[in-house]
């Protein structure tokens, strides 16, 4: 996890996370991941409007997100 995490961070992608938070909720943000610091990281949270630190620990997924484009007709 801590691999794309950091791939997201290189390339100033957002993705999507599902998330544990500590009470043990799972929560789906949508996050751009701005510093890793050993077991945790620093992420914009588009959710919450705001920078949050999430523990990597509790990451189950990361899904990056695909911007497409309309077509004009």
């Amino acid at each position: 996890m801590k691999g794309s995490l950091l791939r997201s961070m290189r390339y100033g992608q957002i993705v999507d996370v599902m998330y544990t938070s500590k009470p043990g909720e799972v929560t789906k943000r949508r996050i751009k991941v701005l510093k890793l610091n050993g077991d945790s990281f620093q992420a914009y949270c588009f959710l919450r409007n705001t920078k949050r630190t999430f523990l990597i620990d509790s990451v189950m997924a990361l899904i990056p997100v695909e911007r497409k484009e309309n077509m004009v007709i």
